[in-house]
């Protein structure tokens, strides 16, 4: 794939990212850094740019597709993009607005394009589900877990071990996986001290972090294209996991960082400020971006073992 083609399908995905016209600042300025850390990857195109220019709608839809002629990469922009729609939960009625009009500029028939759709939906329900949608607010209360502080250790450990090896896997519901898993286990967390957390306060501290949902698949996917470990065809693999570690310090270490980030918060009663879990979050970034080179070896050994039947009951709680 050269660099013409991947500014397209980034283009497209980038347009996904928009597409419900819902996402606060917060989301778009942590898509804004994304595309300008992606821009420093070796050969990559200007994605800085790409994100002004689709902001701004001074690049069209049918644009970027007529640039993609191969029938795999068309199929592969359209899956890039569902899942970009579906990072946060089921594609709203604008996405779905978006997405048909993508097909149709992709030249894209519904044989093609319903099982993309139907994956991609399988996937969003354990975003739904992998923590309740609301529940009555939680008092107060001590803050002390019911299980043991390396107990909860471990268990983080082994929640980023797990989406750091989702992100060796090419196929588009391996990423889509990352985000469930992080919200079962802020909700975890959160239960072991006492707190009944639902959707809302899940996903209002990973935006408080700088880690949103669509954002963060965004850079998954990013990744993956620009290290070449997806491959032309939906679900194709370019490189071997054992030759590739594309994505993982990102997985891995938001994975880490986040639950370390939780486990203080909900300990100490939920009083950390904003801008104290921010500058939390990013402390402890670096370490755990560090710590990915250590556990490679079994984040390798995980990628080889997971299946979307394991990973959808572990995300599950099953």
């Amino acid at each position: 794939m050269n660099p013409e083609q991947q500014q397209a399908i980034l283009t497209i995905a980038l347009f996904a990212a928009f597409a419900d016209g819902a996402n606060d600042e917060r989301e778009r300025e942590a898509v804004r850094r994304i595309a300008e850390s992606l821009a420093g990857e070796p050969g990559a195109p200007d994605l800085a740019g790409l994100y002004r220019d689709v902001l701004l709608k001074r690049v069209g839809l049918a644009d970027a597709a007529a640039r993609l002629t191969d029938t795999g990469e068309r199929q592969l922009a359209y899956e890039m993009a569902v899942s970009v729609c579906d990072a946060d939960g089921r594609a709203t009625d604008a996405e779905r607005i978006f997405l048909a009009d993508l097909s149709r500029a992709l030249g894209l028939d519904a044989a093609v394009t319903a099982p993309i759709d139907r994956q991609a939906d399988a996937m969003a329900e354990l975003t739904e589900t992998a923590a309740p949608a609301a529940v009555a607010a939680s008092p107060v209360v001590a803050a002390v877990p019911d299980v043991t502080e390396a107990e909860l250790d471990r268990s983080i450990l082994n929640y980023a071990i797990l989406n750091g090896a989702l992100e060796l896997l090419p196929q588009s519901w391996a990423s889509m996986a990352i985000i469930p898993l992080q919200i079962r286990m802020v909700h975890g967390i959160g239960k072991a001290h006492g707190y009944q957390l639902d959707q809302g306060h899940i996903r209002e501290l990973l935006a408080t972090l700088g880690v949103g949902l669509t954002s963060q698949y965004l850079e998954q996917f990013g990744r993956k294209l620009l290290g070449g470990l997806l491959g032309k065809a939906a679900g194709g693999l370019a490189k071997s996991i054992g030759q590739s570690a594309t994505g993982v310090a990102f997985s891995f270490a938001t994975t880490y960082a986040l639950g370390q980030v939780a486990k203080r918060y909900y300990a100490g009663g939920r009083q950390m400020s904003g801008a104290l879990l921010r500058e939390t979050f990013q402390e402890l970034l670096g370490p755990a971006k560090r710590m990915q080179t250590d556990y490679l070896p079994r984040i390798r050994q995980e990628a080889g073992n997971l299946d979307m039947n394991r990973i959808m009951s572990m995300a599950r709680g099953q």
